[in-house]
């Protein structure tokens, strides 16, 4: 297991504070949503059969892949507001102490448990949470910004790219939550089953290009290819074991 050294957040939420006064495309934030409480879940509790290792724990730099993820969505989302959800006895690296930890209450049933367990952690305390996964190092944070801001008064804000929706980069208010665990114990394990129950704002990721220029918010890592690659267009080492 790779031991991972602390993290430092010293700017958690500035962005989110900056958003509420105006947006990164430089557009007054939405009157319902300047008050609005944001949350974070970050799910990191898969089985990363085609990476090989445990997702989390990939180096990424001085961090591993969960601390960079957790360090760019808390210059959105304060620490305290931010939820990891992982797999009944999975390891994590060191967390900042605010970081709340939840665990799948059944194991390799998809996002919608992981969603569950983390809206469930952060009950009573926020309004609206951004969902994503641990293997998206490239994150910026001015898109999880303007999701909350196009949430708008919606339950759901949710990119869309043809068929394809991406619920790991989409806002959910916590009233969705009763829904959820209806999927859940109906073994309705699909997002999309979610989106079409309740109010949900689908955002064409064209739409998203002007916070995120390569949309890299959505490139989620799957293998080793996608693991050297990222590190790269970030300009960090590649493990010896990923060169050519």
């Amino acid at each position: 297991m790779i031991t991972a050294s602390r993290m430092s957040v010293p700017s958690a939420g500035r962005y989110y504070n900056n958003w509420r006064r105006e947006s990164p495309d430089g557009l007054s934030a939405p009157s319902e949503n300047r008050d609005m409480r944001p949350g974070a879940i970050i799910l990191c509790g898969g089985k990363s059969s085609r990476m090989g290792r445990d997702k989390a724990l990939l180096p990424f730099g001085p961090e591993c892949m969960l601390q960079r993820v957790l360090r760019l969505v808390s210059d959105v989302v304060p620490l305290h507001a931010i939820v990891v959800v992982a797999a009944p006895g999975q390891g994590l690296p060191v967390l900042p102490g605010a970081v709340r930890v939840a665990r799948d209450e059944r194991q390799d049933r998809g996002p919608l448990e992981g969603l569950a367990a983390g809206l469930q952690a952060l009950a009573g305390d926020v309004d609206a949470v951004y969902a994503t996964s641990c293997d998206v190092p490239l994150l910026v944070p001015a898109f999880v910004a303007r999701m909350f801001e196009l949430v708008g008064e919606h339950q759901i804000a949710v990119p869309r790219d043809g068929e394809h929706h991406h619920p790991l980069a989409a806002v959910y208010r916590v009233t969705v939550l009763p829904p959820v665990r209806k999927l859940l114990d109906a073994d309705r394990l699909r997002p999309r089953f979610l989106f079409d129950d309740v109010d949900t704002r689908e955002v064409p990721v064209e739409d998203l290009r002007s916070v995120d220029p390569s949309l890299s918010t959505l490139e989620n890592l799957n293998r080793p290819g996608d693991y050297r690659a990222a590190l790269v267009t970030a300009g960090l080492p590649v493990p010896a074991d990923l060169s050519d």
